[in-house]
């Protein structure tokens, strides 16, 4: 059986673009299920999928929000371990910066929420969101 010419097109054109999104995704992973996901609280379907994720992909953005779902749902070892392979790959990651610093309020390690402003501040020095939200946690951190 001869299949059409347009079909047969359509399968090369198809195949071609499937091949552009593979390669794509392998160095930086779609994540919008897992921001709805975190956004919802609903931090059990984001470390789902983010557990899968971290398999195959070696992404600050995968380690961070991982340390995140993982902080919120009172791991913190493991949050600040992905946290800090988080900003072992990229040391200016404002996501990461911010979120390991609001571990270290929690934790009470307020010097340490400090040294991550101090480094934010030189990221974004006009300001940025990152910086003012982990400020705002310090601001209501007990002995601060």
């Amino acid at each position: 059986m001869k299949l059409p010419l347009l079909f047969l097109g359509l399968i090369g054109i198809s195949s071609a673009a499937m091949a552009v999104d593979n390669a794509t995704t392998k160095s930086a992973p779609e994540l919008t299920t897992v921001r709805a996901a975190l956004k919802a609280k609903n931090y059990p379907a984001a470390l789902a999928e983010l557990k899968g994720m971290v398999v195959m992909y070696q992404n600050p953005d995968v380690y961070n929000l991982l340390g995140f779902a993982l902080r919120k749902t009172g791991d913190q070892t493991q949050a600040m371990t992905y946290y800090k392979k988080a900003l072992d790959f990229d040391p200016a990651h404002k996501g990461a910066l911010e979120y390991q610093g609001e571990l270290f309020v929690e934790l009470g390690q307020i010097a340490k929420a400090r040294e991550n402003v101090a480094k934010l501040e030189k990221i974004c020095p006009s300001g940025c969101e990152e910086l003012e939200d982990l400020r705002e946690a310090l601001a209501h951190a007990k002995g601060s």
